[in-house]
């Protein structure tokens, strides 16, 4: 998996030597306000998470990168392409950042970096989103970046017994390459 340049972030394979800071990113229930699935209990969930990528990368199905900081290379966040679909070119990004660094433009650079990846380098034709529809900041942060909101899909998942709707986003190749941030 190719590591990702970004300003002050880069995107990178993530190994066990993250465990504790992706732990510190996936128990935090504010983190996973919006998230489609639980918080992590332990640290063995992080493990398996780990695992699980691993194994889901070698059968084409995901790639996910840790966002680390240049400049102490801490482990803050992570990019996610899942659902590649190669016949169709398109796949669905995800994304989640420490709390510690919310608001700081961060993962802005790291989804930008990543987008021009899956344009420039995979030649994907479409990228998706799948968000609440509650989680402004992440709905915010992806019409900044070119996605438009294509439809709502009522109670979608059921999550700790919590029943919630998700709002669908998609952005073209030919739009990102018209409108990529500076």
């Amino acid at each position: 998996m190719d590591r990702i340049d970004a300003a002050r972030v880069y995107l990178r394979a993530m190994t066990l030597d993250d465990v504790d800071a992706l732990f510190d990113i996936y128990f935090d229930p504010e983190t996973l306000r919006y998230w489609s699935s639980s918080a992590m209990t332990s640290k063995d969930d992080a493990v398996r998470l780990i695992e699980e990528i691993e194994e889901r990368t070698e059968f084409g199905e995901l790639l996910e990168w840790g966002v680390v900081k240049r400049d102490d290379e801490a482990l803050i966040g992570t990019c996610t392409l899942a659902g590649i679909d190669e016949q169709n070119r398109r796949a669905e990004i995800g994304f989640a950042l420490n709390r510690k660094h919310w608001r700081q433009g961060y993962m802005r650079e790291a989804l930008t970096a990543l987008l021009d990846y899956a344009f420039d380098v995979m030649k994907l034709h479409r990228m998706e989103a799948d968000v609440d529809p509650d989680n402004e900041p992440s709905i915010r942060a992806l019409e900044k970046l070119g996605f438009r909101r294509e439809g709502l899909m009522r109670e979608r998942w059921i999550v700790d017994g919590n029943v919630a709707d998700t709002l669908f986003l998609g952005l073209l190749a030919r739009e990102w390459f018209e409108l990529r941030p500076g």
